[in-house]
């Protein structure tokens, strides 16, 4: 049987927010494709999020075998689902800039009535970046290993011959790519960026035109191993194509672009102007300032005075004034909308009292017409109707020049006054314009013929103008002839200093070309696209074609001026050329002055590098920042590919064709935009000239050694003098590579055979991805060492560098200390170079050759290497001048592993944790210094991090909470990462705990997990201490991942398909369930028992509450398939039943404290949930329980009587004694009472009293002095005088209570109809009743709710409930408690109610319900909790500080624990019961989606924080709008389990109702 091979998919992960954004840190998405197969880009999109809501996905990402249309998307359609995380996986083929959106029909707001559907919505365009897979004899070549050379075509002389030579010298150098200049037919300026015709090559290279280019491309890559980078340019055309006599409309002229009007104008003036200086008696050789400010008043008298061309910004007051006292006349008047400002009709009072400023500003904004761009002149006009509407609120309606009301003449006379006004602002904007006309004429001709640093252009005449001309005036001919004379004049291209790439600086937004601002290239016409080939199709077609032909036979394209390029034809251009060639490289330089607007253009046009240049570097430092930018990541970097597929799953319909296949899924991480490193670039000064000419080999070798493409020119390794002017320039390249083999080492001539080592490295280490970099600077050194992040093989370089003033001395140079490294000597070598006048003489007047400078590379014995046990230490010797490297392999011996490391260390976690338990879990993962401490007797706590603190767990989780964004954020500089490479302590740590608790009884399955941690940490403890963080970051992720993906596959398969906030709330179950040996559930029986929350309540007495554990219960044992976990705690507290009630301090059942009135009821609940949720769950009541205490018999005695435990009931019998004991009544004081047992409640609090009242069938119980609900703070201030206060009493019939009661009663009657429960209902006390079936108690109930609870919305119906209306404070609610202690505390605003609507919605009313929780939305909802009280109530205090002693009753010690902060638990209740209430009237699946997706909206404030949560939980509470309380518990069963009882419910809806396709 043939062996079966394993195909690897890329999967890249793409989280969608809720408002469609991608979830990527920057935004920027760019994926590297890792072989020939298509990428997976997987969409994760939660099922309710806002964008599901008749939501689509849409992405022009083309099916295989399609062509790509930008405008064409795909749409994929958003099927809600409360439950899911919608996947949604779109393989990429190709490279280039994707896009995709989404549509959706926003949320409207909460309302009880219906809404009006709000329009449909769609987000802005987003980009995926794909970079081209290249190739190179037939390998896969990645980005960062091409080595560019740049040449200008025109030097190379003629094709073949000349050209071979050269190719075969660049290709011997190591490049494998030939950057280009453009290789058209050029213009008459001769610069190889002006061309003649885009469709047509130079005749003197190529006289075989197209067939030379193909055969060129050919050879190079097949006989060279060359492949072609051209520049493209598609912003312009040399100023004499002859195109653009037959089309004159692709450039700007005064028909294509009328507001250049008066640019056109003042360029033509001034052209004039200069001709004629002599006549003028100015000067024509400018000697000094002078001169020039003569030149300058010149242009003020004769040109600018003479053009008027104010007459381009101001109105014809004349002209306006007429057509205003017209349309006055003839009654052809349009009042303005919104009248004319002002109180009054209209503001008719305002505008006529108005000064004539005033009037001027009012016609200026309501009247002024043509302002949105410049044009004819006088094109600025009033607007004569809404001119006449202002003379007719002046004089009123015209009534002939005869009549007694004003006349024509008064009229337009105080109308003109009103335009001189209107005109003032716009003739200071003429001034403004002009003042800067003359600023920028007189600084580009004070540069241009008189600075030092400038062209020194010489004598002013007809050649040399005093202006660069701003228009090319094509020639008068018989092709000319038929245009407009006036269309001839087409505007030439340039650049801006600083400007907004995103701006035509020749469109109608733009005065660059009036103001002199633009910086022009005479030679070239700039190309005037439109909007669309609509606009010029010919330009369109035109260059479409041009780009077309690139693509066939060049593999990639450099940009040229993209920024000046418009976006949208850039990319209509790219689309074409990658038609042609899928897998285009595109580079660019861009000057946009921003690397906000860099992103724009990346992102949108999928370049896949900038262009960057070492040569821009002004000193050592500079160098090293640049060096260090492109270097790649940090050495010992942690992975941050969370890759979920080194376990290889088999795909879920197992193998096909003898391939399995596994998913590689990635994070897609954030990464800067990519760059081509040049050492130096063909319009950039040489070292010779910028720096000090030695400075070329340490500068070429520091850009090698770089992580990205990196790029040189032609005349760089040759040491040419200076830049080549590639306009002017006639002689052609030579170099020594040229002529004879290049050999790796030094020599004569250049640095060719130390460039050909170089390159072979960049190449080699840019193939395997060795992308970890370690830049250092010293002085005039950097150093540089670039490893593998695997292998950790590298190579490590020490450069001298050249600048100016550095001497012959060996500088300041420490030795380097390589930890743990060995390293191998490869060369040392120096560059000496002839620098003096005479060689620059000889080289420069060289007439027909371009030449270098004599020099040579030296070997030098400059090193000395010490090889240590542990290290490897390099120093220079004495001669390492400026200009000298030397180069190193370097390799750790102890990353050598049979297999990679890195696999090794991530492989096996998932049989390791394939045994262990949900409590082992709990011990691995999790565990807080508390319960650390109580499982050690007292020896072993949490793990302590110098310069960070405690962790908060002893387990995993403890570490990986820092960890996750340690490696998220690769924060090498954390104290963990310190700390590690200090010392090994956390590896012994983490193996030796858990290896401890593997030898107890219980936890043998830990045996695995220990093993396979401690080869893991063995195979790491021998690397060097500075990879130790990246390796420990694997191991324990690894663990991490292992353990916690082992606690989801124990739970059901609602948790296992769920979100991933669900999965996280599951997680908390694990933290909250375990053992613990001060807190079993039973005296002398160890077994877990589940915190109230950590660590405050984590151990002994305070860990387990009664009504923590069945509120919490359903969610985190129910909701998550922990079956028997709910069961054990069930029978443990129904073991301790005394009074008819559940302890709230079980205290292991040796001294339960019977104080919560509520327990009982939340625990009854929990079992009906249990019978319903559990399969054959109603066994349970059958289960025999031994008793604590005697049945029916409030004797109180320790757990070491012989009484206890003596007798045994069934559930059945313990749930019906605690009906009978409720419905009978009870009076008792608490067991012990006393200050032994609380030390804060006054002797009455410990008297309890419960009773039903039968005319309603409520449960009425305690007292003002007591807190028998979970709202159960006890005033404990003496400062304050509320020692023994309760902060909340809540007496009398608590609302909630109520609906646990009545939810209780319906169930217990439908079991004994059903013949499973045995017992018909209770015997009361009454008189008039003696018993009474749990149906008639629970229909008593039914008939009072609404009268005793719902506080009516309108006074008028106070009459038909229980009100007393003179202590309203908030109406349209639920009242918090019925006949309590204090009248008013019955009608404050809580959030107990969802309680009971969650339990018995049928008590509400439903209207009356959803009108409730709406406004507890309004009032009470914070980000992640609910307020506990109403803020308009008097008692609200939303800060909680439990260590206040003030003399504040309210506050003190706390006493507003339930009086104002937002505790997070009742939000699962407000949730639940909002669900329930809204899906009950919507219709049909649009309606019901948006009530799942108001709830989602509402979590995303418990998302964040249980993500941002150290702890991995949701806290107990916060203070006001969801600020921190730092005395909440910070991680709290219910607060988890609430919410995963949200989701609970949600699945049992019909989710397939949500779907538009199930209708």
């Amino acid at each position: 049987m043939a062996p079966k091979t394993m195909v690897s998919n890329e999967v890249y992960l793409l989280p969608l927010k809720d408002d469609g954004s991608p979830d990527v840190a920057g935004g920027y998405i760019y994926l590297t494709p890792k072989s020939n197969a298509p990428i997976i880009v997987r969409f994760a999109i939660e099922g309710t999020s806002s964008i599901c809501r008749h939501g689509s996905l849409w992405v022009n990402i083309p099916e295989e075998g399609t062509e790509f249309h930008r405008e064409k998307f795909r749409e994929f359609k958003l099927e809600p689902d409360f439950n899911r995380t919608l996947e949604i996986s779109v393989p990429i083929h190709g490279a280039g800039a994707f896009a995709f959106y989404t549509t959706y029909t926003p949320l409207p707001d909460l309302s009880e009535t219906a809404q009006k559907p709000l329009e449909p919505a769609r987000t802005e365009t987003f980009y995926i970046d794909v970079a081209p897979r290249l190739t190179l004899d037939g390998r896969q070549m990645p980005l960062a290993a091409l080595s560019i050379f740049s040449i200008i075509s025109k030097f190379m002389g003629k094709y073949p011959k000349d050209w071979e030579k050269h190719l075969r010298g660049i290709s011997e150098r190591g490049y494998n790519m030939i950057h280009f200049t453009p290789l058209q037919h050029r213009g008459q300026s001769n610069s190889p960026y002006s061309i003649y015709d885009q469709l047509s090559w130079d005749p003197e290279c190529f006289p075989n035109g197209e067939a030379d280019i193909e055969k060129l491309v050919e050879h190079m890559e097949t006989q060279y191993g060359l492949l072609g980078l051209t520049d493209v340019v598609f912003n312009h055309t040399a100023d004499n194509s002859l195109w653009l006599q037959e089309h004159p409309e692709v450039g700007y002229n005064v028909s294509t672009a009328p507001w250049l009007r008066s640019a056109l104008e003042l360029d033509t003036a001034l052209l004039a102007y200069s001709n004629n200086l002599s006549k003028l008696g100015l000067p024509t050789t400018l000697k000094d300032v002078d001169d020039l400010i003569k030149i300058m008043d010149g242009i003020k008298t004769e040109v600018i005075a003479k053009l008027r061309l104010w007459e381009y910004y101001v109105i014809d007051i004349k002209r306006d004034a007429d057509a205003a006292i017209e349309a006055w006349a003839a009654g052809d008047i349009k009042f303005p909308e919104g009248g004319f400002g002002g109180s009054g009709i209209g503001g008719l009072e305002a505008i006529r009292n108005a000064t004539p400023l005033e009037k001027a500003q009012f016609l200026t904004k309501k009247g002024l017409l043509n302002t949105d761009i410049m044009g004819e002149r006088y094109r600025r006009r009033i607007d004569p109707r809404i001119g006449a509407a202002l003379i007719t609120a002046i004089y009123g309606r015209f009534e002939g020049d005869d009549s007694d009301s004003a006349d024509r003449g008064a009229a337009r006379s105080r109308f003109t006054s009103i335009l001189d006004e209107v005109n003032l602002p716009l003739y200071k904007e003429y001034d403004a314009d002009v003042a800067e006309i003359l600023e920028q004429i007189f600084n580009r001709t004070k540069y241009v013929r008189l600075d030092d640093h400038g062209p020194k252009a010489g004598p002013i005449n007809e050649k040399s103008p005093l202006i660069e001309s701003y228009f090319t005036r094509l020639p008068k001919n018989s092709i000319t002839a038929k245009h407009n004379q006036e269309d001839l004049a087409l505007v030439n291209n340039g650049w801006i200093w600083a400007a907004n790439a995103l701006i035509d600086n020749a469109g109608p937004q733009s005065r660059a070309y009036l103001r002199r601002e633009v910086i022009v290239w005479g030679d070239c016409v700039k190309l005037r696209y439109g909007s669309g080939p609509k606009d010029s199709p010919y330009l369109w077609e035109h260059m479409a074609k041009y780009t077309r032909m690139m693509a066939k036979y060049f593999t990639g394209f450099r940009i040229d001026n993209c920024h000046s390029t418009p976006l949208h034809v850039a990319e209509f251009l790219l689309d074409e050329a990658r038609r042609v060639r899928p897998d285009l490289f595109v580079v660019a330089e861009l000057f946009t002055g921003s690397e906000e607007m860099d992103y724009v253009f990346v992102k949108r046009l999928g370049i896949s590098s900038l262009i960057r240049e070492a040569m821009q570097a002004w000193g050592t430092g500079e160098l090293s920042r640049l060096v260090h930018r492109h270097g790649g990541r940090p050495i010992g970097s942690f992975e941050v590919d969370e890759i979920s597929g080194n376990e290889s799953k088999n795909a879920p319909n197992g193998a096909a064709n003898g391939q399995s296949k596994r998913e590689i899924i990635r994070k897609i991480k954030q990464t800067p935009v990519h760059a081509l490193f040049m050492d130096c670039t063909h319009d950039n000064e040489v070292p010779a000239q910028k720096r000090d000419a030695r400075d070329t080999l340490p500068n070429a070798a520091l850009v090698n050694m770089c992580a990205s493409a990196t790029g040189s020119v032609m005349g760089y390794d040759e040491i040419y003098p200076k830049l080549v002017d590639l306009v002017s320039e006639t002689r052609l390249y030579t170099s020594p590579s040229s002529t004879k083999h290049v050999q790796v080492g030094g020599g004569e001539g250049g640095i060719g055979g130390i460039k050909k080592l170089l390159n072979q490295i960049h190449t080699l280490m840019g193939k395997d991805g060795y992308d970890e970099t370690h830049i250092h600077h010293e002085d005039q050194y950097i150093t540089v060492h670039r490893v593998h992040p695997e292998s950790r093989k590298g190579y490590f370089l020490i450069a001298h560098t050249a600048f100016p003033g550095y001497g012959n001395g060996n500088g300041g140079f420490s030795p380097v200390h390589l930890g743990g490294t060995k390293a191998r000597h490869l060369g040392s070598w120096m560059l000496e170079v002839d620098t003096s006048e005479e060689a620059k003489k000889a080289v420069l007047e060289d007439k027909k050759f371009l030449r270098g400078l004599p020099s040579k590379v030296i070997d030098l014995p400059g090193i000395r290497m010490e090889a240590r046990q542990d290290e490897t230490v390099i120093s220079v010797r004495d001669k390492f001048p400026p200009g000298s490297i030397a180069l190193f392999e370097t390799w750790i011996p102890e990353a050598d592993h049979t297999t990679s490391l890195d696999t090794y260390v991530t492989s096996g976690g998932k049989a390791a944790f394939a045994n262990v338990s949900l409590i082992d879990l709990n011990f691995v993962l999790y565990r807080c210094e508390a319960e650390e401490l109580d499982a050690s007797d007292g020896k072993d706590g949490v793990y302590d991090i110098p310069g960070h603190g405690k962790l908060v767990y002893a387990g995993l989780q403890g570490f990986w909470s820092i960890l996750k964004d340690i490696i998220q954020n690769n924060d090498l500089a954390h104290p963990l990462c310190q700390h590690l490479r200090s010392g090994q302590w956390p590896l012994d740590y983490i193996s030796g705990r858990l290896e401890r608790i593997s030898k107890k009884d219980g936890f043998e399955n830990l045996a695995k997990p220990v093993a396979w941690l401690k080869e893991r940490f063995d195979a790491i403890r021998k690397l060097p201490s500075f990879l130790l963080p990246r390796y420990f970051g694997l191991v324990l992720r690894t663990a991490y991942y292992s353990a916690w993906n082992r606690g989801l596959e124990l739970m059901n398969e609602n948790v296992q398909k769920g979100q991933w906030f669900l999965k996280d709330l599951a997680m908390v179950s694990v933290q909250q369930i375990g053992y613990v040996k001060s807190a079993s559930l039973y005296p002398k029986k160890a077994v877990p028992s589940m915190a109230a929350g950590l660590p405050h309540f984590a151990v002994e007495w305070a860990r387990c509450w009664g009504r923590d554990v069945f509120i919490s219960a359903r969610g985190l044992c129910l909701g998550t398939g922990r079956y028997d976990d709910c069961k054990e705690h069930i029978l443990a507290f129904a073991s301790v039943l005394k009074h008819g009630m559940v302890p709230n301090l079980l205290s292991s059942g040796n001294n339960p404290r019977y104080n919560a009135r509520d327990a009982i009821w939340f625990m009854l609940q929990t079992i009906q949930d249990y019978t319903k949720i559990v399969p054959d769950g109603l066994e349970i009541l059958k289960e025999e329980i031994p008793r604590r205490f005697l049945p029916y018999d409030d004797t109180y005695f320790e757990s070491d009587d012989p009484r206890a435990y003596s007798k045994s009931s069934t559930l059945e019998d313990i749930i019906q004694e605690a009906m009978q004991r409720h419905a009978a009544g009870m009076k008792f004081r608490e067991a012990n009472a006393g200050p032994g047992l609380d030390m804060q409640m006054s002797s009455n609090g410990f008297n309890q009293e419960i009773k039903v009242d039968w005319e309603n069938g409520l449960i009425f119980g305690g007292n003002q002095d007591n807190c028998g609900t979970w709202m159960d703070k006890m005033g404990e201030s003496d400062r304050a005088n509320s020692k023994g206060v309760p902060g909340t009493p809540r007496d009398g019939a608590a609302i909630e209570i109520t609906g646990l009661l009545y939810s209780t009663l319906v169930w217990l009657s439908k079991l004994h109809e059903e013949g499973k429960y045995k017992y018909t209902g209770v015997s009361a006390p009454a008189e008039d009743l003696k018993v009474i079936t749990f149906g008639d108690w629970a229909g008593k109930i039914k008939d009072n709710f609404e009268r005793c609870y719902w506080v009516p919305l309108e006074p008028k119906d106070d009459s038909k409930y229980n009100i007393n209306t003179k202590i309203i404070n908030r109406r349209g609610i639920y009242k918090d408690l019925y006949k309590s202690g204090k009248e008013y505390e019955d009608y404050q605003l809580r959030p107990n109610f969802p309680i009971a609507m969650t339990v018995a919605p049928d008590l509400f009313v439903p209207a009356h319900a959803l009108h409730a929780l709406t406004l507890a939305d309004k009032v009470l909802r914070g980000p992640t909790g609910i307020a506990t009280l109403d803020p308009k109530d008097l008692n609200y205090r939303p800060y909680y500080n439990n260590s206040e002693d003030s003399t504040d009753f309210a506050t003190s010690k706390g006493r507003n624990y339930h009086q104002g902060p937002e505790w997070l638990w009742p939000t699962g209740f407000f949730l639940r019961a909002l669900l329930k209430f809204d899906l009950m009237r919507r219709k049909g699946p649009q309606e019901r989606t948006e009530a799942f997706q108001q709830i989602t909206r509402r979590l995303k404030g418990c998302k964040e924080a249980i993500q941002s949560s150290p702890w991995a939980g949701l806290a107990e509470l916060t203070n006001k709008n969801g600020e921190f309380c730092a005395d909440s518990s910070p991680t709290q069963a219910w607060s988890a389990g609430c919410l995963i009882d949200l989701y609970h419910d949600a699945a049992q809806y019909d989710v397939s109702q949500l779907s538009e396709s199930s209708r």
